[in-house]
Formats: C-alpha cells, structure tokens, sequence
C-alpha cells in the first residue's frame, strides 16, 4: 500500500495531506523554525500524493518504448499512449480531431509550434500585452508582433480586436494568448477572441500554463467558431513537477508542420538521400520521450478532474477574496489589477503589489527569512507588462535599463507576487497578510544587505544553509 492509499481518497476537504512537503518546517533568521507558507504557485505547484505515488509505480515497469521488443517496454508504451488519451479528456479533446504532443514545459511547447508553422509573407502574430517570455519571444524569431488592444480596465477590448485582426489582413499568421495573466490573475476571452480569429481564417493557440489548474479547458466547447485550435499546459504548475508539458492541436493542423527538432522518432525512413518524416505526434516528439513526465502530468490532470473544477473554482474564489480583502488594508500598497470582490467571477487567486518605500526585493526576503513565507518578486518573465503597470517614465527606465544591463539590478523594476494553490488555507492568508501588514507598519525586523548582481535582500550574520535539508 502507498502512502496514498493510507491516507484515503483524495478531496477537497483532506487535500493538504495530498501535497508531498506541505507541513515542511523552515529555519528563520529571527530563530526557530515554522511550516512553510507557499504562495508561489503561479511559478510552480508542489506535487500531488497521488502524481508521486503513480510515479513510483510506473518506475518498477519503465523502458524504452515504442520499439522496445520486452514486456516492460510494451507496459512503458502502453503508460505513454494512457498518458496522451488522459491529457486530451482533461482539455475536452477526446473526440479524435486533436492530437498531443509532450514537451517538457509551456515555453518548449510554444517553440515547437513556432518553429513548426507555415507562414504568409510578412507575417505578424497578434498577442496580448499580458504575455509571459513564453508566449512572446518564440513568435519574435518569425514574425512581427501586433498587441490586443486593451480597454482603460485593462480588459481585451473585443471590437478593437476584430478591426485590428480585419486590418491585418493575410499577414496575420497566428493569434497567440495567455489564458490567464501571472500578473494580476486577470483572464482573457479565449473563446470570444477564437471566434473573431476563425472569422477571419486565422487559428488561435492559447497558453494555458496559468489557467489549467485552475479552471476547465474546452478545446471545442460546442459553439460555433469558439474552438481552440492549439493549447499549451505544464505539469509544473499543474501539481505534477516531474518535467513533463504538452502542446494540443487539431490534428489537420498540426499535420501540416515541419519537424521542430529533427532526430530519432521523428521519421518513418531515412536513407543517404532521403528522408520521410513521421505523423504527429511522433514528428513533433524528437529523442527518447519523458515517460515519467507524461505520466505524472495525466494523472494530476486526471486527480483535477475527480476533485472536480466547479468545486476548486468556488474554493480559490473564496480564498481568492480573503486575500485581496486584506491586502487592500495594508497601509502604503499599490495593488496591481482589480481587486474588485464583484470580481472574482472573472480572475485567478494571484495578486502583485509594492509596499511604499521598501524594495519589492526586499519586501520578499523579509516575508521568508522573517516569516517562513515563499512568494515571488521581480518582473515574473512579464517584463514589458510589469514595466507598463509600474509606470516608469521613460527617463527613470533607461536609467534603471543602463545600470541592470551594467550588472548592477539593485534597482531593477519590479512587484512582489502572492499566488494561491487548492491547498492554500485561511491560516495560510491569515499568517501572509499579518506579516505583510507588520512589515509595512514596522519595515524589517533584521539588518539586511543587497547584492548587487541579483538584487537580492539577505539577512547580516545570517546564512542559510540548504545543505542541512537536501544533499545528493
């Protein structure tokens, strides 16, 4: 019996004692220790029992798969295959059109697919201006990029889009958009924006790293137009952190590509003059796959599933309005988004923010070394949106560009980023929010001294050593 199957069925209500490390103890600068508060989930999850345990399962029977000849290699291929049928039903995909491809992570997904399409003269691909690096520097290789026009609420602003996309013409090659925001949690009308993107002959590929632990994905949702034609998830952030993504498509699409990267798997016969490439999926699949990945991405999605999206949508909304109802009362924070509780219907539970006069470096190393807490900070891979929303005249920016290009990021831009998971609790907020109210009223309670090539804030006198907790 694994530790799973000890512990029960997994639910909502028992769903802490599912997330292998959650009750972890931390060393603080101040002395002691307590439980770890993680609220870094935007960036990545920790694993779900249920992923580990399948995980350990499937390791007694790995091997080469696909052309492997031994009964293992045939239970290893037989995982593989399960994995890929697992990941189409979790985004509504099961009805033969669509076909997955495993990477290991959303930007690797992205650029296989870039790397892969065939594109008009000139080409531009529209984005939004929320993109993360993932969803914007792949496109940049091969084509102009055009923004989404944003309305003063910082929503799509739908009728300017469809001018935009009508004026683009026959030069517009892709709409590419993030589900979500990591940002603010805002999210975009994916299906609104597919419908204006169809009706112009134009397919769309959504980024749904942020969205898919979150809310359901229906590649085809049963409206007329409002299909996805490609979708790109990460385990990572899924609760399955074992180095396995996927990139979905319509199979009539994504049998027009070329090979992304070319090797092994990737042909059904090569001679000295020749080569004939494989079908998707294997074409788009270079070298030995991660079978463990697509294993443990498939069975978080599976795990998802059972615990049911209705019920996680009605839990992290109520978390979701604790967390910005108290940081709204912290004195001296610049909010970055709505934090509108009328709201919630419409974004995920991450908030950024700056504390008045403290670093947002700063602000975070205090929230760990003083209170045990992991949030995140910097420019969170969104630089051109997080530059926007701070407002930066254009002289401060280049100053502030000049020194970081110098090796200098002590004054590097940036927010700090709190971002819930299905596990996070009120203790959780409670604890977040008591310590980032102390620490605008009060600032710091130890000495610290910052890095000039990081930024990074570390208490005086103090280090840490990880080496006490993990060692190979």
């Amino acid at each position: 019996m694994n530790e799973g199957e000890k512990m029960g069925p997994i639910t909502l209500a028992n769903i802490r004692e599912h997330i292998v490390g959650w009750d972890k103890e931390v060393p603080l600068a101040t002395g002691g220790r307590r439980r770890f508060v993680y609220l870094d989930n935007a960036a990545s999850t920790p694993a779900l029992a249920p992923v580990r345990d399948k995980v350990d399962e499937l390791i007694g029977w790995y091997s080469s798969i696909h052309r492997g000849a031994g009964f293992k290699s045939a239970v290893a291929t037989f995982a593989y295959e399960q994995a890929r049928r697992a990941v189409l039903d979790f985004v509504g995909a099961g009805n033969g059109h669509h076909i997955a491809v495993f990477t290991c992570n959303t930007t690797e997904a992205v650029n296989r697919l870039a790397c892969s399409l065939p594109y008009p003269e000139s080409p531009v691909v529209l984005v939004s201006p929320l993109e993360h690096h993932s969803n914007d520097l792949p496109w940049r290789r091969y084509a102009e990029l055009a923004y989404l026009p944003l309305a003063p609420d910082g929503r799509v602003d739908l009728a300017a889009a469809e001018r935009l996309v009508e004026s683009l013409s026959d030069r517009l090659a892709l709409v590419a958009v993030t589900g979500a925001s990591n940002i603010t949690g805002q999210l975009l009308p994916i299906h609104e924006l597919a419908k204006i993107a169809h009706a112009h002959g134009v397919r769309i590929l959504v980024d749904a790293a942020q969205l898919a632990p979150h809310l359901p994905i229906r590649m085809e949702p049963g409206e007329p137009g409002a299909e996805l034609d490609y979708i790109a998830v990460a385990g990572h952030k899924m609760y399955a952190p074992y180095g396995g993504a996927a990139l979905v498509g319509r199979r009539d699409a994504l049998e027009s590509c070329k090979p992304a990267c070319r090797g092994g798997g990737t042909v059904k016969l090569v001679t000295r003059g020749s080569v004939e490439w494989a079908d998707p999926p294997g074409l788009l699949e270079p070298g030995t796959p991660n079978v463990v990945g697509a294993v443990a991405l498939a069975t978080a999605a599976k795990t998802l599933l059972t615990l049911g999206f209705d019920a996680v949508k009605r839990r992290e909304r109520e978390l979701t309005g604790l967390l910005l109802e108290g940081l709204r009362g912290i004195p001296g924070i610049a909010i970055y988004g709505s934090t509108e509780p009328g709201e919630q219907e419409e974004r995920l539970g991450v908030a950024s923010f700056n504390l008045k006069n403290l670093p947002h470096q700063l602000v975070a190393a205090a929230l760990a070394y003083e209170g045990g807490i992991g949030v995140r900070n910097g420019c969170f891979c969104t630089q051109p949106y997080v530059f926007e929303l701070l407002s930066l005249g254009r002289g401060e920016f280049a100053e502030r560009s000049k020194e970081m290009l110098g090796g200098d990021r002590r004054r590097a831009p940036g927010m700090v980023r709190a971002s819930l998971g299905l596990y996070n609790d009120e203790e959780d907020i409670s604890h977040f929010l008591a310590e980032l109210a102390r620490l605008a009223e009060e600032g710091p309670r130890l000495e610290y001294v910052q890095d000039r090539a990081t930024g990074a804030f570390h208490p005086a006198g103090w280090t840490l050593e990880p080496g006490e907790f993990f060692r190979l």
